[in-house]
């Protein structure tokens, strides 16, 4: 029989090769102004390469307002239409499709940068980790939003790509309209679940009005919230039956997949699940400090060896002893209640796991991220049967911490033969560069 990690997955109107999906992720690689940078695409294509159905693209700010970090390609103008067409092309020569994640971090931006001070959300509350301040938006700002989510996905459609999802997980800023841990509006965008889910629908149709019904949309959502995971007096946030609900408004508005993670914010204990390098913190956190008001409490509290070692067991703590389908259980719930499709991405780099869970019924298809930044090509082992790679990811965390201010890849030292060899890894992404060499010493001007 064939294996079902490569029967085809039809949605409604896109078809991908094999049940194998790059989650969103992705580093620093463009430029400041949100154009898009040659690094990218060597980025995407190295998965492309290894043989994933599919590639999620990293968090894609709808507008300048709404980054996290700069140096993230954006879709907020139709200058940018021509870059992301080609990604599209280099990644559609290996045969894997392309879906781009259209986001908006709301209050939470990592670093915001010069020209956006004022950061947009569901509240005027700081966030409680990192004390990241926003304004609650008006009704007219809501407006704004939800029609730049509708601009950018036309501007997907019209590059080429094969579909868009809308990040409404791990704290951004849809998740700051559906968590009931965050919302505390009082007007049509708060309170009940209905009011809470408003912005959401409306962005829905916003898509469907522009791009029409046979585009790919679909919805990455924190099926449970574990709000309070870091702030015991914070509320929990969502559940999953809340969550349920939304999925099931979502397939009503013609939505056509639903991708399943977990947790309020970012980085989170339960997502993405591992471990919390406090060493790698504190040496990139410090670009961080002025960022929010409790960005400086946090990093003092990480320089000290006894806090340090108390936080991390907190994490350690609140992430549980399940990295691996750790977020199966919510996708096997929203899979019983909707008929369209269901991702769940969780740490997976294990064949045997994977198939289980699809020939289970708890999901269509998985999704990684940082076990494909470590095998690359993890999906060509699973064709020649190997179930797990003989060097996989550890799910030490440093890729993550350190993507703040370094390139992103694989950071630990462990899985390779010396630091040097890590660091050439990390740099590959370069390679190859935008521009052929064409200068040597003996050409280059005032050299004899």
């Amino acid at each position: 029989m064939a294996d079902t990690l490569f029967q085809p997955l039809a949605f409604r109107n896109l078809t991908i090769k094999n049940r194998l999906i790059r989650s969103n992720v992705s580093g620093r690689f463009d430029n400041y102004d949100g154009s898009g940078n040659p690094a990218r695409i060597n980025w995407e294509t190295r998965f492309a390469r290894g043989g994933v159905g599919a590639i999620i693209s990293s968090f894609v700010p709808v507008h300048g307002r709404g980054r996290i970090l700069p140096n993230y390609a954006m879709l907020d103008d139709d200058n940018k239409i021509p870059f992301w067409r080609e990604v599209g092309r280099r990644v559609h020569e290996h045969d894997c499709k392309f879906i781009l994640q259209l986001s908006h971090g709301g209050r939470q931006r990592d670093i915001a940068g010069v020209e956006y001070p004022e950061s947009w959300s569901s509240t005027s509350k700081a966030d409680p980790l990192h004390g990241f301040q926003a304004k609650a938006m008006t009704e007219q700002q809501i407006g704004e939003v939800v029609q730049q989510f509708g601009q950018a996905a036309e501007r997907a459609q019209r590059a080429g790509l094969d579909g868009v999802e809308l990040h409404g997980a791990n704290g951004y800023l849809i998740t700051q309209f559906l968590s009931s841990g965050i919302n505390d509006r009082t007007d049509g965008y708060g309170g009940t679940l209905e009011n809470r889910a408003r912005f959401l629908l409306e962005v829905v149709r916003s898509i469907r009005q522009r791009c029409g019904r046979d585009f790919h949309l679909q919805m990455k959502i924190s099926a449970t919230e574990n709000n309070n995971a870091m702030s015991i007096g914070e509320p929990r946030g969502n559940t999953i039956q809340d969550s349920v609900q939304v999925c099931r408004w979502l397939e009503a508005e013609g939505v056509d997949a639903i991708h399943v993670s977990g947790g309020s914010f970012f980085p989170h204990p339960r997502n993405p699940a591992g471990d919390l390098p406090v060493a790698d913190f504190i040496r990139v956190y410090d670009s961080m400090i002025s960022s929010g008001k409790n960005t400086l409490r946090n990093f003092l509290l990480l320089k000290n060896d006894l806090t340090g070692k108390l936080f991390h067991d907190q994490w350690v703590k609140q992430r549980g002893n399940v990295i691996e389908g750790l977020n199966l259980p919510d996708a096997a719930a929203i899979k019983k209640a909707v008929g369209i499709p269901v991702i769940c991405t969780g740490g997976f780099q294990t064949a045997s796991v994977i198939r289980q869970a699809i020939d289970g019924g708890q999901c269509d298809a998985v999704s990684m991220a940082r076990t494909l930044i470590a095998n690359p090509d993890m999906p060509h082992m699973f064709a020649q049967g190997v179930d797990r790679p003989p060097v996989p990811c550890t799910y030490c965390n440093k890729c993550l911490v350190n993507v703040v201010e370094n390139p992103l890849g694989c950071y630990d030292e462990s899985r390779y033969t010396t630091r040097e060899a890590m660091v050439r890894d990390i740099l590959s992404v370069f390679d190859p560069p935008p521009f052929p060499a064409v200068f040597t010493a003996s050409t280059e001007p005032g050299r004899d």
